[in-house]
């Protein structure tokens, strides 16, 4: 698998084993400070080759993945779930297993600033998606569904509206997924 965009990572590590299972270059954020030359630099490559940001699915993962897509528009993401990317005590890109990476590379979602409702807010609380007590059960299940990571349920809603769901197409994923958890049970 060759990979055409630089894929923004936090670490070295990151690059290992992305460079480990894939053919791809890569440019390490060294952590979640991000200063404006390694904005710049991003903005740059974005222009001429693209990128798609793939940092680790914890909170200082997040901060980089929404600072980046915040000053840099149209960046590729790509999202993997905790429980495959993480030890007994560590969570992160480097951790996940060759296959799952290619997963998360193969379904990628580019943040926009201006998106398209085609989900209201009143239709994702009906769905259930928030304010109930298992809704933060079906956010994770969803956004591991559509590889679009766990967040919480404003994150959620942008993002299901980013992919140009409907609330018919939801409510259709919703129950895919209950008919499929019920079967594991």
């Amino acid at each position: 698998m060759r990979i055409k965009e630089i894929i923004v990572v936090e670490g070295k590590h990151d690059t290992q084993k992305l460079q480990s299972c894939i053919e791809c270059d890569t440019l390490e954020t060294c952590g979640c400070r991000l200063t404006k030359e390694r904005i710049e630099l991003i903005r740059q490559l974005q222009k001429k080759r693209g990128v798609i940001i793939f940092t680790d699915p914890d909170v200082p993962g997040e901060k980089i993945r929404n600072a980046i897509n915040t000053q840099v528009p149209g960046c590729k993401n790509a999202f993997i779930e905790k429980r495959l990317a993480k030890t007994s005590k560590k969570v992160g890109v480097e951790h996940a297993k060759p296959q799952d990476i290619k997963d998360a590379l193969s379904h990628l979602m580019t943040y926009e600033a201006q998106v398209s409702e085609t989900l209201s807010l009143k239709e994702f609380h009906a769905l259930g998606l928030n304010g109930r007590n298992n809704s933060a059960q079906l956010r994770e299940m969803l956004g591991n569904t559509l590889f679009i990571g766990k967040c919480n349920a404003k994150t959620l809603w942008k993002r299901l509206n980013m992919l140009g769901l409907s609330v018919k197409e939801v409510e259709h994923l919703l129950i895919s997924m209950n008919h499929n958890r019920s079967r594991e049970v």
